[in-house]
């Protein structure tokens, strides 16, 4: 039962940063209909300026408390983040909205090559290390631990996920998120500007991707150019599985995916004496996502639509 909770408490950290990296590819799509696949590596830019702040603080003011450290790190990742996506946004995808949609996602793939190479001449080849900035104390929760940084992630997630629910719902913006995702050119002929609900969206999800990315620091305490990849497959995986375009959708899936492979490499490593575990934790998600893409195409929280015309 101990190693029950704790791969629980594993997936849940692992799929709250997933869900948060999803909702920016599920936004998007649900928008644009377009998969940003550069949104991995925006989570990237977000670790990398987290950390030069927090170098910039520790020579400027040493002695700051590690949760403001890490709260002003987060609040000056994300206008890097929202800055990044909305210049892609302009600049590599505004003139390819009504292209063939291979033109999209050959370009995303180019803008994430430019921002690793943007990356590597910053911040360098090699992994940087992450200051713990918080105490290592453990948390012990029936059994299983927590460390601090982990809660402070999990309410992150949690409180982050609910302002963009609130957002989507119960503001003026949500609802013409709302309406252009349903028919943009009928939202533009009610007076919405489509524009500008696009470049929101775009900020949106790389506010969301900042606070993953500085999170994904703190919690692994190594970053480098090249760690955006994984999680944002990952990630855009998550959002599939959970109904791409489906913030909700995006939300589950990515905490279903974290659970998953928590647990399925959890008591792999257990039933192997340890041959087979963390390692291998990848090929769970992956085959789960082939098993339910299968057996509904749309993902659990997906509907099927037509093509837009």
């Amino acid at each position: 039962m101990d190693i029950f909770i704790q791969q629980i408490l594993n997936g849940l950290v692992l799929g709250s940063m997933y869900a948060l990296i999803a909702l920016g590819y599920t936004m998007v799509y649900g928008v644009l209909n377009l998969i940003n696949f550069a949104h991995g590596d925006v989570l990237m830019i977000g670790a990398m300026v987290g950390l030069s702040i927090l170098k910039l603080l520790a020579w400027a003011v040493p002695g700051l408390p590690g949760y403001a450290n890490l709260a002003i790190a987060i609040i000056g990742a994300i206008p890097a983040c929202m800055l990044v996506n909305v210049l892609i946004e302009r600049v590599a995808y505004r003139r390819l909205r009504n292209a063939p949609r291979l033109a999209p996602l050959i370009t995303a793939i180019g803008v994430s090559i430019l921002l690793n190479a943007f990356a590597m001449k910053v911040w360098g080849l090699s992994p940087l290390p992450f200051p713990q900035l918080l105490s290592s104390e453990p948390i012990h929760i029936a059994g299983a631990v927590i460390s601090q940084t982990q809660v402070l992630l999990l309410a992150l997630a949690l409180l982050c996920m609910g302002a963009l629910v609130m957002l989507v719902e119960k503001t003026k913006l949500g609802r013409a998120m709302r309406a252009t995702a349903e028919n943009p050119r009928v939202a533009g002929l009610m007076g919405v500007d489509a524009n500008k609900v696009i470049v929101a969206t775009f900020a949106i999800g790389a506010a969301l991707a900042a606070v993953a990315g500085v999170m994904w620091g703190a919690n692994y305490s190594s970053i480098q150019f090249a760690m955006g990849f994984l999680p944002g497959l990952k990630a855009f995986s998550a959002a599939v599985l959970g109904g791409i375009g489906n913030i909700y959708g995006a939300m589950l899936g990515g905490i279903l995916l974290g659970l998953i492979e928590a647990l399925g490499a959890g008591y792999l490593s257990q039933l192997t004496g340890g041959f087979l575990g963390s390692h291998y934790q990848d090929i769970f998600a992956f085959v789960v996502l082939i098993i339910v893409l299968t057996i509904r195409p749309s993902g659990i929280m997906g509907e099927r639509v037509a093509d837009r015309a």
